[in-house]
């Protein structure tokens, strides 16, 4: 049928990521390891990275062929042109980036310390920050190139006991604006995905025992339910795709529309 329907063929080709070479961070576990399917079956070459490398070798081993991976911290900002250089090489130029790794701190504001704080910011923001920077060179050698951030609820909401989870995924919503106004001109598109609750390991780790904050967050949720990882992951691919080329300095919420439930 769709060899034969011309009109099928550009629809498909509007989704495809062939010839793309993507970065995921923290994709060897939950929603970056759904995104990296996601890419990965759109068509591009995917690597991932994180600190442990036995899971990102099983990540790897799942995803099959067309992935790799690579041990990297994003905290060691330093480290970024060298990781970018070394994918380039061995890949081809970065055309995707999704800023995904990170970490949660669940502590009221009197308990949250300054080093916690600033650990969490140097996670997010400032990793975010150095990986973007690195692969901007790359981008703009192969002509385009599409950046996304994992926003969060909390990028909208007040939540309590998140004061830097807050502050960090909070800052990823001038740093899109701010960078999509300065890139887009060349080719490059920079947007941000904001999952709501989302059914994976660390969602049944926060609500697991918890049947009140349970309930609160499916209340306000219009849906009524938790969302799947391929939800965010086909969002992902979606911004990252030619499809959206006309979409820039966007954050799209994926959340059974919990950011705008009563």
């Amino acid at each position: 049928m769709f060899e034969c329907n011309p009109e099928w063929n550009r629809a498909i080709r509007a989704f495809s990521l062939e010839g793309d070479v993507a970065l995921v961070t923290g994709g060897g576990t939950g929603l970056g390891f759904a995104i990296a399917k996601a890419l990965r079956d759109f068509g591009a070459r995917v690597i991932i990275t994180g600190r442990r490398e036995a899971v990102l070798q099983g990540a790897v081993e799942n995803l099959g062929k067309g992935a790799t991976y690579e041990v990297h911290d994003v905290v060691d900002v330093e480290s970024a042109p060298a990781l970018a250089k070394k994918i380039a090489a061995g890949a081809g130029p970065i055309t995707i980036l999704v800023n995904n790794a990170g970490v949660h701190l669940k502590k009221s504001v009197e308990d949250t310390t300054a080093r916690e704080f600033q650990g969490i910011l140097e996670t997010h923001v400032m990793g975010s920050f150095g990986l973007s920077a690195a692969v901007i060179p790359h981008m703009r050698q192969a002509g385009h190139g599409s950046i996304l951030f994992m926003a969060s609820m909390t990028s909208f909401i007040g939540m309590p006991k998140a004061i830097a989870y807050s502050a960090a995924k909070s800052a990823y919503l001038g740093m899109v604006r701010s960078l999509a106004s300065e890139l887009s001109p060349g080719g490059i598109r920079v947007n941000a995905i904001a999952p709501g609750w989302i059914e994976t390991p660390m969602l049944h780790k926060a609500l697991d025992g918890d049947s009140a904050r349970r309930n609160r967050i499916l209340a306000r949720t219009p849906m009524n339910r938790f969302g799947q990882a391929e939800d965010v992951a086909w969002a992902a691919a979606f911004l990252c795709s030619p499809a959206s080329r006309f979409i820039t300095g966007v954050v799209l919420p994926v959340d059974g529309g919990a950011s705008i439930g009563f």
